[in-house]
């Protein structure tokens, strides 16, 4: 099997993502890149059973170099990201609390120092219809200095140099939709301007914040 590994790995995410209810039936997709390669999610498939030889291999044009099942609907949005921003994998998810918040918000206010992460204020790219090349557009100019975006109507989208990366901030940013709208209620949240998040920055490569550490 072409790129076993890499398949795994994409499966095996999107099976997490499912038991942590960032995504529902076969709503959403994930792919990674390895060289000019890409594994991705197919289009229908429940994302909670996918296995490794259910993941199909493309190549940067969109051409299927090996599996039997068709290419997410998104597969356009995925190849873009890599192009533009030559990233390892991207995850996109119609998570509940980042699809309600892109309903309803314009942006996600930068309210808590780990949004950095995503680039701080993440915006909301406007709606266009699911699998066009119009979305694609759209949210790659949303995702323009950013590891992540909200997209109208639609769900949520990050990427990263790795499936752990992506993975981990798309939980970060439904953390963060959830979050903002939990302060929302009780009031106007204070969010974090441009001198804060630059302070956190340096902090964060002084002390190495968020490096993981093996445990004995």
């Amino acid at each position: 099997m072409m790129l076993r590994s890499l398949r795994e790995q994409v499966a095996s995410h999107a099976r997490a993502l499912a038991e942590a209810g960032l995504v529902l039936g076969t709503a959403g997709n994930i792919s990674a890149r390895q060289g000019d390669l890409v594994a991705v999610t197919p289009t229908g498939a429940r994302l909670a059973d996918l296995r490794a030889e259910h993941v199909t291999v493309v190549d940067q044009d969109g051409g299927v170099v090996e599996g039997t099942l068709a290419p997410t609907s998104e597969l356009d949005l995925h190849l873009g990201v890599y192009r533009r921003f030559r990233a390892g994998a991207v995850v996109h998810t119609h998570a509940p609390m980042a699809t309600a918040l892109s309903l309803v918000v314009d942006e996600l206010p930068c309210v808590h120092y780990q949004l950095v992460e995503l680039g701080g204020t993440v915006p909301v790219a406007p709606y266009r219809t699911f699998g066009t090349t119009e979305l694609a557009d759209a949210v790659l100019e949303a995702l323009d200095g950013r590891t992540a975006a909200l997209m109208a109507n639609h769900g949520g989208i990050t990427f990263g140099a790795d499936l752990a990366t992506a993975a981990h901030r798309a939980l970060l940013l439904e953390w963060g939709c959830e979050l903002y709208w939990r302060a929302s209620l009780l009031g106007k949240p204070r969010t974090l301007d441009r001198t804060e998040r630059a302070d956190y920055e340096r902090q964060v490569a002084r002390l190495r914040y968020g490096v993981t550490r093996e445990l004995d």
